[in-house]
This record gives C-alpha cells, sequence and structure tokens, in this order.
C-alpha cells in the first residue's frame, strides 16, 4: 500500500477548508485537499446557495401574485418546479467548477482526492478512493472540516418512510401538495414561506412554545404573523410521537399538544430538526480525539484539538453553524500559522446572522433575553418599519427595528425584521465595531429614500425596558 506525506492534509471541501488549502498552498507547503461528495461543502451544495436561488424564485411568484396591488394586472400564476430547481443547479454547478477550478488549476501544490478518509493515528490517514487500491497518507497537519448532516429524530413509524432532508426537498422536481415541516428553526422559516409561495399548502411543526428559540418573544411573534398571514399554519408545543404514511402517500403527525392530540397530514415531509456532525466515520478514536456529548470536536480558542497539529474548523466542532463563521475559522487558523507576530482567537468574536424569509431577520449582538440573563443594564428602542417612507413607497412595511443601547450610549445589539434586514443589521454591526454612540447615527446625514434612513429615527423612543 502506497504511503504519501503532505505538509497539510485538509478533510473536507467547505468555506474553511478550501481557502485553507489555497492560503498553504500559497506559502509553499505541500497540499492534500480529500473531499469525499461534492467539492464546496454544504454551502454551495445544500445549503445556502441553492436555499436562496430558490427563495428567488419564490419572491418573483409572490410579487407576481401581489402584482394587482401596485396596479398591474397579468396572467394567472403557474409554477414550474422543475424549471425552479433547473435554475439552481445552473447556478450551483457553476459556482461548484469554480471551486475546482481554483483548487486544481490557480494554485499549485494542491492535491485533491476524492474518496473517504478514516484516521489510523494522530498524524495518519487511510484514505479509500471509490475505485482503486487504498492509500495510506501521513502529514504534519491535519485539518478536519467535514461538516454536519441532518439530525433524524426518533420517533415511532420515522425509520423507513421517505421523508425528506432539505438536500432531497431542494432536488424535488414536483410541488408538494401539503408540506409538512417537523422543526421551526430557520431552516424550516425560509422552506416553509418558500413553498407556500410557489402554492404548496405548508405546516411547521414544533416542540418549542415560539419559532426560533434564540430569539426575544416579540420577534418570533412578528414572523410567526407574517407567516401565517401568507397562509403557512404553524403548531407550536407539539410532541410528535407517531409518523404513519397510507397507500396513499399521506403522512399523518400524531402529537401531543396543549389542546389534546393532533394528527397533522400532508403529502410530503421535511425534517428540519438540526444537524448531527459527521464525526462517526472519520476513526477519531485512532487518533484520540476527543468529542462532545454531542459528537461534535472539542477545540481551543485557535481551533486545535486535544490532539497536537490537529485542527478542527467549520460546523464539525459545534457552536453557531454559519458559512461566514466557518470562514472565520480559515482565518483564525491562517493566521496563527503564516502569519508572524498575529494571533486571532476564535473565542469572543461577532455573530451576525440572518433568516432569509421575507422580510429577513438580521440579527447582531445581545437581544433583551440575552441582556437580562447576564444582568446587564440597557435601553432599547423600537421603530415599526411602516414609519420607514421607503416601506411605504415599496409595499414592504412588515416588521420592526429593535435596538439595545448601554449606559455609555453604545450599541449593544439589534433584530432588524424588515425589507433588506441583513444589510441593515451589518450597517450596526460596523457601528458597534466603531464605537459609535447612537447619537452619532441620529445626526449622520443618510440619503433618501433609503431604507438606511431608520438610522436616524429608530432612537426616537429610547427608553428603559418594562
Amino acid at each position: 500500500m502506497p504511503n504519501t506525506s503532505y505538509d497539510a492534509l485538509i478533510i473536507g471541501s467547505g468555506q474553511a477548508g478550501n481557502p485553507l488549502a489555497t492560503a498553504l498552498a500559497d506559502a509553499g507547503q505541500r497540499v492534500a485537499l480529500i473531499e469525499e461528495n461534492l467539492l464546496g461543502g454544504s454551502c454551495i451544495n445544500y445549503g445556502c446557495s441553492p436555499v436562496k436561488a430558490m427563495l428567488a424564485s419564490a419572491e418573483r411568484a409572490h410579487q407576481l401574485r401581489t402584482a394587482t396591488d401596485f396596479g398591474i394586472k397579468g396572467a394567472e400564476l403557474k409554477t414550474d418546479i422543475a424549471a425552479v430547481v433547473a435554475r439552481k443547479d445552473e447556478i450551483i454547478e457553476a459556482m461548484r467548477e469554480g471551486v475546482r477550478s481554483n483548487l486544481t488549476e490557480e494554485h499549485k501544490g494542491i492535491t485533491v482526492l476524492e474518496g473517504h478518509a478514516a484516521f489510523t493515528g494522530p498524524r495518519n490517514i487511510l484514505f479509500t478512493p471509490p475505485t482503486g487500491p487504498l492509500q495510506e497518507l501521513s502529514a504534519k497537519r491535519i485539518f478536519i472540516n467535514t461538516g454536519t448532516r441532518a439530525a433524524i429524530p426518533d420517533i415511532e413509524g420515522l425509520d423507513g418512510l421517505p421523508y425528506l432532508s432539505t438536500t432531497q426537498l431542494l432536488d424535488l422536481k414536483e410541488l408538494p401538495e401539503h408540506l409538512l415541516i417537523l422543526g421551526g428553526g430557520y431552516i424550516g422559516l425560509e422552506f416553509s414561506q418558500m413553498y407556500r409561495r410557489f402554492g404548496s399548502k405548508v405546516t411547521i411543526i414544533e416542540s418549542g412554545t415560539q419559532l426560533l428559540e434564540r430569539e426575544d418573544d416579540d420577534v418570533c411573534e412578528a414572523l410567526s404573523k407574517i407567516l401565517t398571514d401568507e397562509g403557512v399554519e404553524i403548531v407550536l408545543g407539539a410532541d410528535v410521537r407517531l409518523v404513519s404514511r397510507n397507500e396513499q402517500g399521506v403522512f399523518t403527525l400524531t402529537a401531543s399538544t396543549k389542546q389534546g392530540e393532533r394528527r397533522l397530514r400532508g403529502t410530503h415531509l421535511l425534517i428540519a430538526t438540526g444537524r448531527t456532525p459527521n464525526t462517526d466515520t472519520l476513526g477519531l478514536e485512532q487518533a484520540g480525539i476527543k468529542l462532545d456529548e454531542k459528537g461534535f470536536i472539542e477545540v481551543n480558542e485557535c481551533l486545535e484539538t486535544n490532539v497536537r497539529g490537529v485542527f478542527a474548523l467549520g460546523d464539525i466542532h459545534g457552536g453557531p453553524q454559519f458559512t461566514h463563521i466557518s470562514y472565520d475559522d480559515f482565518r483564525v487558523v491562517r493566521d496563527n500559522l503564516l502569519t508572524r507576530g498575529k494571533r486571532r482567537s476564535a473565542k469572543q468574536r461577532p455573530l451576525p446572522y440572518c433568516v432569509y424569509t421575507e422580510p429577513q431577520l438580521g440579527r447582531i449582538g445581545l437581544n433583551e433575553s440575552q441582556a437580562q440573563e447576564q444582568g446587564l443594564d440597557y435601553r432599547v428602542a423600537v421603530m415599526p418599519v411602516h414609519t420607514i417612507g421607503r416601506a411605504r413607497e415599496t409595499g414592504r412595511t412588515e416588521g420592526f427595528w429593535k435596538v439595545l443601547v448601554d449606559p455609555q450610549d453604545r450599541i449593544m445589539g439589534a433584530a432588524i425584521l424588515c425589507a433588506e434586514g441583513g444589510e441593515l443589521m451589518t450597517m450596526f454591526q460596523l457601528v458597534m465595531m466603531g464605537k459609535l454612540k447612537y447619537q452619532e447615527l441620529q445626526n449622520m446625514v443618510i440619503a433618501h429614500p433609503s431604507w438606511a434612513e431608520g438610522l436616524n429615527n429608530v432612537f426616537a423612543k429610547l427608553a428603559k425596558p418594562d
């Protein structure tokens, strides 16, 4: 069995692994990158990019459906879901080929290997290609970037049924008549609005008492109302204990709720109850790499495992599972390994994120629940979106802005439920990084009419919480 040695070996072609491969190769190192599935990782292949591409189609459908509200009359709307999926596939294929070109043509010193990797020791990997002989690989440093997969709940009757993961739903070329979504996190919400706008009936079933467990009650209530006004049914506090499917292909979810037992029926079932790490087939025990109780790899602030020279990047080490956090993991490792005198930490970094419903929910910093849990002194400003001129002109009046301010008049956090909420949230992130006081935003000259004009007005009713 051949044995090949590298300076660096990266397992997984995600948003941390790919740029790390190019940075190490550009620094003169011999790099091998092993990918068992598709180049680009979850973001490109079954996460951010394909979902947002299909959300764009759903937004066009909604615009056509509501065009008469703007004085525009047109033909009857019909969704061609196969064409929607084909458009998504074309976009994703181009992105995937861009990754391949970047790794194999634009940067020398990178060897891309397609197949499975498993540890046989702290610096040794057994590589199994789809065809051909096994190979033993070794490296001075090894980086694990294998991400996560859908977590399937242990519910009676579910095993063996043709339920859908988000990956499978993105490739479905038939429009569900009635889509049941098990899970009320951001993934479930984005898919619920998407398929409702495509024309499906949609029901969200969530075991918790609210959607989006990380958010304040008022944010969740407002977002719930937006979705229900579009026709999405939301069932909260539902403990699903049995799943079945009849000969006609109809799923039935039997759930215990505060109102009693309910039977929820639909033609398709999406499981969106979280993610589980892809650590179970890596042979980590052969290298002595420690996992936490949920199977994620334990790392220090430099993203190094308990085994010196072995690192874990991206969703595989637990914590917030966002592409931009994975990419920052790359920057942490890059600077600590390649930039002399520069140290970066993966701890205490900002956590911006956006839920791409319409309107979007952009979040940065602390929300009220977190500030109260930490016993912090704060004031809060809340502004309905309909007070913004741009909102009235475009008809996108749903939602509100909510900003927390500390005793020194600096921004502690913001929740922006608004059209372009992600872009507006990033403005608050810049303000927080610059440590500006809120009065500087109130007096800033901002182009009219823009969404950003809300920065002038949101603090008009800044007050202590009730």
